[in-house]
């Protein structure tokens, strides 16, 4: 009897096929099993919860996403308790119950103390502010002979002391000079400037964010100025003239375009005009002489 004599017996090719289409069966359920744990067929796109209320987006979402709060922040003019940051961000491709981390505007203030500011340039004072954590209320300019230099700094209408504690985000009033020529300032170009940068720029230039119009509801982190008056086509105001801005929502506005069309109406408006030049016709009468030769 040979070696391979089992070859020629119809009961291991039975028994082949039993152990083949057990193998199909097996991995048929495993692959089955692991679509239904893994939820491959089930995808969702995440939602934006920046800028809404953390524990309001968690009670409304807790059957579909795990929420982990992992930090919280101090940035001005946001909700305390809105989230600021989540991850994975708005709009990305995900599964139903996966984690969901915030980072959300902190609830309780935070403390600090005001710096000195008195006889800095303007420039370097906001700077000491912005890196304290205070803001500015407005730029108050009077006469002094040093131009752009703070004077003096108040805090709710009396001066301020180096070294008072404060709430984070408190406003100040800078009182700054003027300078001896009385300087013209020239009003920034910020459409499409973000709205957490807007009154940092004006006050940089020397002047006041006045009223803000929100045109429409969005977080704050997508808005952009639409429109500004004074302009950057009204040419110089008075330092510490008071701006007002328009905001709009770049996921709405192409603010690239309107940077464009705005450009262009700038240099229609500036355009030089054709200077017209009269021309003035002369006739010139020549007189015509004989001459003579002389032998």
């Amino acid at each position: 009897m040979g070696r391979f004599h089992f070859l020629k017996e119809k009961k291991f090719y039975l028994n082949l096929l039993i152990i083949l289409l057990l193998c199909v069966v097996l991995l048929w359920l495993t692959f089955r099993l692991l679509n239904k744990y893994t939820r491959h067929d089930q995808v969702y796109t995440m939602p934006d919860f920046v800028g809404q209320d953390y524990y309001q987006v968690r009670h409304d979402y807790s059957k579909d996403f795990n929420f982990i709060l992992i930090d919280s922040v101090y940035p001005k003019g946001q909700q305390p308790g809105s989230i600021y940051q989540q991850d994975p961000l708005p709009g990305s491709k995900i599964k139903k119950g996966r984690n969901v981390y915030a980072i959300i505007v902190a609830v309780n203030p935070e403390k600090t103390v005001m710096p000195n500011l008195k006889n800095l340039s303007l420039r370097e004072a906001l700077g000491r502010l912005e890196s304290s954590g205070l803001d500015v209320e407005r730029l108050e300019y009077q006469d002094y002979s040093y131009k752009n230099n703070v004077i003096d700094q108040y805090y709710q209408g009396s001066p301020i002391k180096e070294g008072t504690e404060l709430v984070k985000g408190s406003k100040i009033v800078l009182k700054v000079g003027i300078g001896q020529d009385k300087m013209k300032i020239k009003v920034p170009n910020l459409i499409g400037k973000s709205a957490s940068e807007t009154k940092r720029l004006l006050n940089l230039a020397g002047l006041n964010l006045g009223k803000e119009v929100f045109e429409d509801n969005d977080s704050i982190q997508y808005m952009c100025v639409r429109r500004m008056s004074p302009g950057p086509s009204s040419g110089s105001v008075n330092a510490g003239t008071v701006v007002d801005v328009w905001y709009h929502s770049n996921k709405t506005m192409d603010f690239k375009r309107e940077m464009q069309e705005l450009l262009h109406e700038d240099s229609l408006v500036n355009r030089p005009q054709p200077v017209q030049i009269d021309t003035v016709t002369e006739t010139i009468e020549t007189t015509d002489y004989e001459y003579e030769d002389e032998f």
